[in-house]
């Protein structure tokens, strides 16, 4: 199916909490899981559009929720598996990447329909690997702020982006923005924006620019960006006044620090002998390929969030951490991870519950996490994790 441009894909992921002390309650475990099924469209080998191609996914999530036994913010859930519980319509859309334009191998890509903007912007996958909720995925942007920063976001929309050269982009998008639009109870089929009144629904849009070097003769990749996001819905701030937005702002800085060295290329089987002349002969040969580079190696990747502190209650959020792949010879695909993620509550938030009488607060958070990931084979890995 694969080589006639239709990729179906699906997994199951289940995860084991032990709370081992502290939080609301005395220590035990929790469980959850995920289940998503996909399909993946490619035109080119379809019908011969080169560059366009199409998704769409379903989702279903259940499980205790371990925070209900920790108490941290919904942003420090040990869990990044909570949100858009029970079974849900994921996004479904078109994109199109030109081939070669101008001289330029993928200068532009556009992509619209029902889609979910944290697929594309703020985009880090190494973080992905651990299961703290404000590492893997709000990373300081969405849960106690407001900003619908999860996996469980569609909404209708798309986005642009520009790719003039190898090593700089820039990307905007514009999407609808829904009240709620995460909630369990809507099951991500609120293709219409919001069921109880249509009118308070607004715009969502972001922006995006960064730089991918390849650094060194290891060619070590990199990226360096920063972002905006515009959240058009009404709020208050915590002194009472009315805003018609949220705004918000992010830096991203990944590094490769460390490849290790690339396997050898295999040689050629010799071809069948030349032309001789009875006495001697030469062989023929192909040009050895050059060898590919490994993705074994050192990882950093940091994020650094700031939204007005006024109508939001973690204005700064600071995230890095190491990932390490293959550190243990023979076992090339695990990964070994360790990160630290930090967020600073608002103090016009707790000038505001001063005045409301509240005289214990919160002023930070944090959240360290050391994870490793036993890759069994190309399907299945084991992930125990602290």
């Amino acid at each position: 199916l694969e080589d006639h441009g239709i990729t179906p894909y699906g997994y199951w992921k289940g995860t084991f909490y032990g709370l081992t002390g502290g939080g609301l309650d005395s220590p035990r475990g929790a469980f959850d899981e995920e289940i998503r099924m996909g399909l993946k469209l490619d035109f080119g080998k379809l019908i011969g559009i080169d560059g366009l191609t199409a998704e769409g996914s379903v989702r279903w999530r259940d499980g205790r929720n371990p925070n209900n036994y920790v108490g941290a913010s919904s942003n420090f859930n040990p869990s990044k598996y909570q949100s858009g519980q029970q079974w849900r319509l994921m996004p479904f859309f078109l994109t199109y990447t030109t081939p070669e334009l101008l001289g330029v191998k993928e200068l532009l890509t556009i992509s619209g329909g029902w889609q979910n903007p944290y697929d594309f912007f703020a985009d880090q996958p190494d973080s992905k690997l651990f299961m703290n909720n404000a590492i893997a995925t709000t990373k300081g942007i969405g849960g106690v702020n407001g900003f619908p920063w999860s996996s469980s976001y569609a909404a209708w929309g798309g986005f642009l982006k520009v790719k003039p050269v190898e090593w700089h982009y820039a990307m905007a998008g514009l999407y609808m923005a829904i009240p709620d639009a995460t909630k369990m109870s809507n099951h991500g089929l609120d293709l219409a924006g919001y069921a109880p009144n249509p009118n308070e629904n607004g715009l969502y849009f972001l922006a995006e620019t960064g730089v991918t070097p390849k650094l060194g003769s290891a060619k070590l990749p990199g990226k360096y960006a920063i972002g905006t996001i515009y959240w058009g819905l009404e709020n208050k701030s915590f002194f009472g006044q009315t805003y018609d937005q949220k705004c918000d702002i992010y830096w991203q800085a990944d590094q490769m620090l460390f490849r290790e060295a690339s396997p050898a290329p295999e040689a050629p089987a010799p071809l069948a002998k030349g032309a001789t002349d009875g006495k001697s002969f030469k062989e023929a040969k192909e040009p050895v390929a050059p060898a590919k580079l490994s993705d074994q190696g050192l990882y950093l990747f940091t994020f650094f969030n700031y939204a007005p502190k006024y109508d939001n209650a973690m204005p700064f959020y600071f995230q890095t951490g190491l990932v390490y792949k293959g550190l243990i010879p023979g076992r090339d695909k695990d990964q070994l991870g360790v990160a630290f993620g930090l967020g600073s509550y608002s103090y016009y938030k707790i000038v505001a519950e001063e005045n409301a009488g509240k005289t214990i607060h919160q002023t930070n958070e944090a959240v360290i996490e050391a994870d490793y990931r036993v890759q069994m084979s190309k399907f299945l890995y084991v992930q125990p994790f602290w």
